[in-house]
């Protein structure tokens, strides 16, 4: 009730205005889920995508036709849910990102079984190279491995020298499809398995030994000695695997 100066009473709320309270409370809680629903299918159908920044608070808020504070109640539970980031003083962004499922299984390949694949395809890579490779392949080849020579035991940068030189051989193969599953499985490489165990694998001394071997790969190859080639690649591989099991 109000008193005859127009104020508000600050008499305690009656049974009924009570129950309409609770029932408002109800309402505001449908529309925060509402709310995020549809935010939530928004990024998850790739309306708003990976690392974009989603609109103003404000912005939000007049769309939606809802206040504020529901719309950060909003950001709140997106986050919780691992979709978005909230940065102060620059807003929130999607980190939501759907993953292929080539990028799923190079998540959830370990490196071991990443080394297990190499050992079953890279031999025969070997024998292709040797069979197709031209001159010019083989000074990309060449190249690839002085960029691996070149790293000084710098571990990041042995990683990525190290992915071209195979990668560089998958090419000298001139079998397309294995070229393909080669990229494939140089992604393992570029997920956190990988990224937290070649610090510990790639020491400066386990990068010489890898080096001398991928030099004698490299001159069995351009020599076209076929059985020594793939004697040499399959030792450097089991070594990669047995050094992964010490480490």
């Amino acid at each position: 009730m109000k008193h005859s100066n127009g104020k508000q009473s600050s008499e305690p709320k009656t049974k009924n205005q009570r129950i309409a309270a609770t029932q408002d409370n109800t309402r505001v809680g449908a529309t925060t889920s509402n709310v995020v629903t549809q935010l939530r299918n928004r990024i998850l159908e790739g309306r708003y995508a990976y690392e974009e920044r989603l609109p103003a608070e404000r912005h939000l808020a007049e769309e939606f036709n809802v206040s504020r504070g529901t719309i950060r109640s909003v950001l709140e539970i997106l986050e919780d849910q691992n979709l978005v980031s909230r940065q102060v003083g620059s807003g929130t962004y999607v980190t939501h990102r759907e993953l292929t499922n080539q990028q799923e299984i190079s998540s959830i390949t370990s490196p071991l079984e990443m080394v297990d694949v190499r050992i079953a395809l890279e031999p025969q890579i070997v024998r292709l190279a040797i069979a197709n490779a031209s001159h010019r392949d083989l000074e990309e080849l060449r190249k690839a491995l002085r960029q691996c020579e070149e790293c000084g035991g710098d571990a990041e940068r042995f990683a990525r020298a190290d992915t071209a030189f195979h990668m560089t051989l998958a090419h000298c193969s001139k079998n397309k499809l294995m070229h393909w599953v080669y990229e494939r499985i140089s992604e393992v490489r570029r997920f956190s398995q990988w990224r937290s165990m070649k610090a510990k694998l790639l020491t400066p001394e386990r990068i010489d030994a890898y080096n001398l071997q991928h030099r004698a790969i490299y001159e069995a190859i351009a020599a076209r000695h076929t059985k020594e080639a793939v004697s040499i690649m399959k030792k450097h591989l089991h070594g990669v695997h047995d050094d992964l099991l010490e480490t």
